[in-house]
């Protein structure tokens, strides 16, 4: 099981010391893009990711929720991501968008919110480098995990054993060392947030994470 660690709930005011050694043990470094109209919070941009790139050589996965994604493709790959993951829910042509993302040479991901079916995405499974299932509802962090995750994530495990597809599936709210169990048997990776960053050991609950 690899961890990909959501900074979305780090102290940005000292962002180096809140969570930049754990930066450095995590697979993955998931990165929360918001942008006030797909979601009803604001996060990060290009210039942050960019700035942070400097603090360790794990790839970063920014998961893009805004709604025209297809505009900010070429600003995040030079910013330094190596997977970028958009919502199939967001105003965009999903196809064109996954072949402007591999235009770059990077990795392209699709996420669905709690509600959406896997039946919406399954033309585009072919396409893809990872499939982000939402276990909350996007936008804020320390959400509680959504159990209508766990099928998701069978179903597509099931599709990527079927069809042989690459896809890495990963899943993203609300995991700790309680809910992970529920659906590590069909990841390749989880989101941690709050569960790491927010811990008086960070390392050591990351490496719970890990080695489940």
């Amino acid at each position: 099981m690899k961890v990909s660690l959501s900074i979305l709930t780090a102290d940005f005011s000292n962002f180096e010391k809140s969570v930049g050694n754990v930066m450095k043990e995590s697979d993955y470094i998931h990165l929360d893009v918001m942008d006030g109209e797909f979601v009803p919070n604001i996060s990060i941009g290009p210039a942050f990711v960019k700035s942070i790139r400097k603090l360790t050589d794990k790839p970063f996965d920014t998961h893009l929720m805004i709604r025209h994604p297809n505009n900010y493709i070429k600003e995040f790959v030079e910013a330094g991501s190596q997977y970028i993951t958009f919502h199939i829910e967001a105003d965009c042509n999903a196809k064109e968008v996954i072949d402007i993302i591999h235009s770059y040479g990077i990795k392209a991901g699709i996420s669905i919110k709690p509600k959406t079916s896997v039946k919406v995405i399954e033309e585009l499974l072919p396409y893809l480098d990872m499939v982000l299932i939402m276990s909350v509802e996007p936008g804020f962090g320390g959400q509680k995990f959504m159990p209508v995750a766990i099928d998701k994530a069978k179903e597509l495990k099931e599709l990527k054993d079927k069809y042989g597809y690459n896809y890495l599936i990963n899943i993203d709210g609300g995991i700790n060392d309680k809910t992970l169990p529920l659906v590590k048997d069909y990841l390749d990776l989880a989101v941690s947030g709050s569960f790491v960053c927010n811990a008086e050991d960070q390392i050591k609950n990351l490496n719970i994470l890990k080695n489940m």
